[in-house]
């Protein structure tokens, strides 16, 4: 990359003809990248070698479409993985961009959102209630648009709504104007989804939302937003589900650094900062984390269909991603040829035929509040479209100590009230995954194997890595893909999570996991079952399964496992219950609460527990994995 000091003015003017990106990823630059544009079919196919086999750096534009690669249900409307395949590349410096910049305010016509919000409000009540009140997930978050007719040339618009982001957005991880035929996205993205780097791969979840009031947040409206149980439950919720796809695709399964504050022109969030170790292919690990819970729920693949059961219309690029693929420049043996950089699309204006479109959306959880979820999406669309101007500004809250600029104002996160509410979050979190991971330091299960059958929750990427640091060789395979042979030969066998109801027995999947329990229970070979496959084993040993009244997606709760009180995070909607009191059925001994909901089952080499022992809520998750396991090996 070339830095450029001369006047940007010629270089911006000769972009209308040609295909380009305009880049601020730092406070001092705004890089300037134009090439030629290539449409491919699938991730893999991203060109990154010419002709001649050289590396090139390529600026990719990434549908939702894409979650096809994974098996995954979308609204298929065509949108292409677009590549600009790069030429040139220069940064110029930032004032100097933003002075050469057109700045008139573009003005826009029939604007409003394409869903009213009672009807958006109702969406919500039929999430909760259809959705999570029925075992398909934890949380999902389901987005409407703000759209508005555009007159003016779109190149320009581009350009003005490019310097008003650049002038009056603070916070964002990228701001950004790619431009290419027919389709120009303009936005400042507050989340970098996935970036490697020298082998070190981070992702960067960032939920709960704080709409700023008038006038600017303050410590005391910011400590309320950070005791809300809601909000911080729902960012612990996707942390797992992020950590998920970290387990995925880093050999070292990542760490939680964290949490911070993203402040924003209007919005506050809260983040934790993902990190681990791979050797995978750029490219590949695009695959693997597509795409962000904070854009989609969880669990990932049944958050597709939802959404699909739910959104109106195709999602286009929102919550896509704008992948830059960076040549490396030293490489060791069997190193990746590039660097990636990956923002989610979203806080994204998109302009296309004169139309203008915003998607924004929210997270729903259990006890989301209808019109409160309304008033998060006004919040959102109101940071993008408040800083290009096309609605009203708060300029008190843009305005820090009178005239200081606002990117100069004292973090909220350095008030030492504000740090402690933070931090305290930590102590609810399970250390193995806010610590450095190696191997167990006795790695108890050293030289036996282990079978993890994944029933559409990537839970068991999590939980594979935890076996593994118990010394277990793990491997993973699919409800449909795992055969009665594996089964029957696996020395331990570790039945899943998954979403849906565990008496749905004509759903193909809970079927194919009944068999699978079944027949490990009746060969009276090593078992684990977690979660749904715990209920489905509840069961099979005739014990009575019913609905919860309020659902504990994203629950930390005590309990007692077999005599020893542990703190385990639970995702279920479903629960196993027997008569108050009770502590064996037959030769089964159970663990229950006063009210009779069973957190575990143990037998003749067999157990089961109803929490997820590897989620980042299990303070003691390890600690009981390891006891469930030996009981079953003895």
């Amino acid at each position: 990359m070339t830095i450029t000091p001369a006047s940007p003015a010629p270089l911006l003017d000769s972009l209308r003809d040609r295909p380009f990106a305009l880049l601020a990823r730092d406070a001092s630059t705004v890089e300037v990248l134009t090439g030629r544009v290539v449409d491919v079919a699938l991730l893999a196919d991203i060109p990154l070698t010419g002709d001649d086999g050289a590396p090139r750096e390529v600026l990719a534009l990434v549908p939702f479409r894409q979650v096809r690669e994974r098996g995954f249900a979308c609204h298929d409307d065509g949108a292409p993985l677009r590549c600009l395949v790069v030429d040139e590349h220069v940064a110029l410096p930032r004032a100097d961009v933003v002075a050469a910049l057109p700045a008139t305010p573009v003005p826009l016509d029939d604007a409003g959102f394409d869903i009213p919000d009672d009807e958006y409000a109702q969406i919500v009540r039929t999430v909760i209630r259809d959705e999570i009140g029925r075992g398909e997930g934890a949380n999902f978050v389901v987005r409407r648009d703000f759209t508005a007719t555009v007159a003016a040339d779109p190149h320009l618009a581009a350009l003005t709504w490019f310097r008003a982001l650049l002038e009056h957005e603070r916070g964002a991880y990228w701001t950004f104007l790619l431009s290419t035929p027919g389709h120009i996205a303009v936005g400042a993205s507050p989340e970098a989804h996935v970036s490697a780097q020298d082998g070190v791969v981070t992702m960067n979840p960032i939920s709960g939302t704080f709409r700023h009031p008038a006038g600017g947040a303050t410590v005391a409206t910011l400590s309320e937003f950070l005791t809300s149980a809601k909000e911080t439950e729902e960012l612990f919720m996707v942390v797992d589900e992020e950590l998920k796809m970290m387990s995925q695709v880093c050999s070292d399964g990542g760490r939680i650094p964290g949490p911070h504050l993203k402040e924003m022109s209007r919005l506050t969030h809260t983040e934790y900062v993902l990190r681990g170790r791979s050797r995978l292919d750029p490219r590949e690990i695009l695959r693997e984390t597509m795409f962000a819970p904070t854009v989609t729920g969880s669990p990932m693949q049944n958050a597709c269909t939802v959404i699909t059961r739910h959104e109106r219309t195709p999602r286009g690029y929102y919550s896509g991603v704008a992948a830059l693929f960076t040549p490396r420049e030293t490489l060791a043996v069997d190193d990746p040829t590039h660097d990636l950089d990956a923002p989610i699309l979203i806080r994204t204006a998109y302009l296309v035929d004169g139309r203008l479109r915003v998607p924004v959306g929210a997270t729903l959880v259990r006890h989301s509040d209808p019109y409160g979820e309304v008033s998060e999406t006004h919040g959102k669309a109101a940071g993008v479209l408040g800083a290009i101007g096309a609605v009203e500004r708060d300029t008190a809250a843009e305005a820090a100590d009178d005239d200081q600029p606002i990117a100069a104002r004292r973090p909220l996160a350095d008030d030492p009230r504000v740090a402690q509410l933070l931090s305290s979050r930590n102590s609810r979190l399970a250390p193995f995954w806010l610590n450095p991971q190696g191997p167990g330091d006795d790695a108890p299960f050293l030289g036996r194997d282990a079978l993890v059958v994944d029933a559409e929750d990537r839970f068991t990427t999590m939980l594979a890595h935890q076996l593994r640091h118990l010394g277990l060789a793990v491997r993973i395979a699919g409800w449909n893909e795992v055969t009665d042979a594996e089964v029957d030969a696996a020395r331990l066998l570790v039945a899943g999570p998954g979403p849906g109801d565990p008496r749905d027995d004509g759903n193909a999947r809970i079927h194919r996991m009944r068999e699978i329990v079944a027949r490990r229970r009746a060969a009276g070979t090593p078992l684990l079952a977690v979660c749904l496959s715990h209920q489905i084993l509840a069961d099979i040993l005739g014990i009575a399964l019913t609905p919860l009244d309020k659902p504990h997606q994203g629950l930390q709760k005590t309990v007692d496992v077999f005599g020893e009180q542990a703190s385990i995070g639970f995702y279920n909607t479903f629960t196993a219950r027997v008569a108050a009191g009770t502590t064996s059925i037959g030769d089964t001994e159970v663990s229950a609460d006063a009210a009779g909901d069973v957190a575990a089952l143990r037998g003749a080499r067999f157990a089961s527990v109803q929490g997820h022992l590897e989620s980042i809520l299990s303070r003691d998750g390890l600690q009981t994995l390891r006891r469930l396991i030996a009981h079953t090996l003895a």
